[in-house]
């Protein structure tokens, strides 16, 4: 894969070095040499998914949510559609077949997302949280921004990795702990979160990647589409400088083999005590079922979760796992 042709130049800071991104809480990506090991090694042991796995579910949004309510509806992987306070939030849209550089090879869906897009509504905002095929997809962001031409809010120098293919998005790019207003009522405040990123084999951690927290009339919603654990100071942080929060986004898929993965995704047992840690009153969980990204089975997140609440004395009902296409209103 080529290397972008633009990259993010700004000031140094202390999460940035003048090329590279990084987190100062975190660790870097894994190199080459263990990406080799984990795809060809003796000892993987990769589960093999259904070719199809339909969700019974599909949703048709209503044009607006307002008042005091939020509406949460499962597109699938990590993309969901928020509205509330009259407006239509998307989160990491993927409606592609593939997660990819290419359209003829690389991670495939298993199942349809959960709403059609001709069934979307008037899309006015859409939050991507970095530049991996799976959160950032050119193809969706040109078909939204041809349809409803919304803000696209992102961490920056993922705005280039979009604008290089396709300049009438309007890509606006900031840094961690940066707050933007999307309306009068509804704001959004980018926050740390233990990833990294990259397009190629040779661009990474050029751009920036976060978590958001979505203030809504309903309340804050803590939407954390990829992350790695660690000692959960993130997840603490954001209990401290955002709290109270009603409701946590919280991944719960693509975690095996944990000596690859533990860094940059978090394990349903992780997922657990990330909800404990940030506060919320309750969590739905993503980034599962959708696309092979790892080697667990389909369903093995899901069952995991349900174990991990079991043993922390969790109600299951705190932490909900939707198929795509099901709703949650708060």
């Amino acid at each position: 894969m080529a290397r972008r042709s633009k990259t993010y130049s700004g000031p140094v800071t202390d999460h940035f070095n003048g090329r590279h991104f990084f987190d100062p809480d975190g660790v870097p990506p894994k190199s080459v040499r263990h990406i080799l090991r984990w795809q060809f090694g003796g000892e993987r042991k990769r589960s093999v998914w259904p070719e199809w796995a339909p969700s019974p579910h599909a949703d048709t949004p209503p044009e607006r949510v307002d008042g005091s309510r939020a509406r949460l509806s499962f597109v699938g992987h990590a993309s969901w559609l928020i509205q509330t306070g009259g407006l239509n939030i998307l989160v990491d849209p993927v409606w592609s077949e593939r997660v990819s550089p290419f359209s003829f090879a690389g991670p495939k869906r298993h199942n349809d997302p959960g709403i059609a897009f001709d069934a979307l509504p008037r899309i006015d905002a859409v939050l991507v949280s970095h530049g991996h095929y799976d959160h950032l997809d050119i193809r969706t962001l040109s078909k939204l921004t041809a349809r409803f031409a919304p803000r696209v809010v992102t961490p920056l120098g993922n705005d280039l990795t979009m604008l290089e293919k396709d300049s009438k998005i309007r890509a606006e790019a900031f840094d961690w702990h940066d707050r933007v207003e999307l309306s009068s009522e509804i704001a959004v405040t980018l926050v740390p979160t233990r990833h990294w990123s990259a397009r190629g084999l040779f661009d990474r951690n050029t751009a920036l990647w976060a978590s958001f927290v979505l203030e809504t009339p309903a309340g804050k919603i803590y939407i954390v589409c990829d992350s790695g654990y660690g000692t959960g100071k993130h997840f603490r942080r954001v209990a401290e400088a955002h709290g109270p929060i009603r409701l946590a986004i919280l991944p719960i898929g693509a975690y095996e083999p944990r000596w690859f993965m533990q860094d940059q995704h978090m394990n349903p047992q992780d997922a657990v005590q990330a909800l404990a840690d940030c506060g919320a009153e309750m969590a739905l969980a993503h980034h599962h079922g959708t696309f092979q990204l790892t080697d667990e089975a389909i369903d093995a997140p899901a069952l995991a979760l349900g174990e991990a609440l079991d043993a922390a004395g969790v109600a299951r009902e705190k932490f909900a796992v939707l198929k795509p296409g099901q709703v949650v209103e708060i």
